[in-house]
């Protein structure tokens, strides 16, 4: 069996942290707005056109396609999310743990790749004490940047 190289052990330690430190407090209606304002204004002062998703269950509490998008982003965004709804983790640690074994998600997961997309971009929303809510997503920029994004809107936000 090989043994993971050492960059992507340590993607996936940071992609672990980052999980375990960006958890909410609650998720209401609101808060699912300003998020996804954040990311919004925070994608337009970088110039990125993405389109950006908030969901709590299976409800759609906020949803913006930033202009330079089109419909695919809208399917990635649901992909990406399928991914963490089924593995309460974020897209990018998913798809990197799959990597890391030497093989891909397309490939390895048995999941339907026209339904789950394990790429960068989708992150979930965890409530301390309750657990996984929901998922934050973004689409449009490479994965890392995505996922980057997500990450650095969620900082902010917490900071708050």
């Amino acid at each position: 069996m090989n043994t993971p190289a050492p960059d992507i052990c340590d993607l996936i330690a940071r992609l672990e942290e980052q999980e375990r430190r960006l958890r909410l407090t609650g998720l209401s209606h609101d808060d699912a707005w300003r998020l996804g304002c954040l990311i919004a204004d925070m994608a337009r002062e970088r110039g990125a056109a993405v389109t950006i998703g908030v969901r709590r269950g299976g409800q759609r509490l906020f949803h913006r396609a930033l202009p330079g998008t089109s419909a695919d982003n809208d399917e990635w965004l649901e992909r990406k999310c399928r991914v963490v709804d089924r593995y309460a983790a974020s897209s990018y640690l998913v798809g990197t743990r799959f990597r890391a074994k030497g093989t891909t998600f397309e490939e390895s997961s048995r999941l339907d790749p026209d339904r789950y997309a394990a790429h960068g971009g989708a992150f979930p929303l965890h409530v301390t004490g309750t657990g996984v809510v929901g998922t934050v997503a973004v689409s449009g920029l490479p994965q890392a940047e995505d996922h980057a994004l997500v990450v650095a809107a969620l900082e902010r936000f917490l900071a708050a």
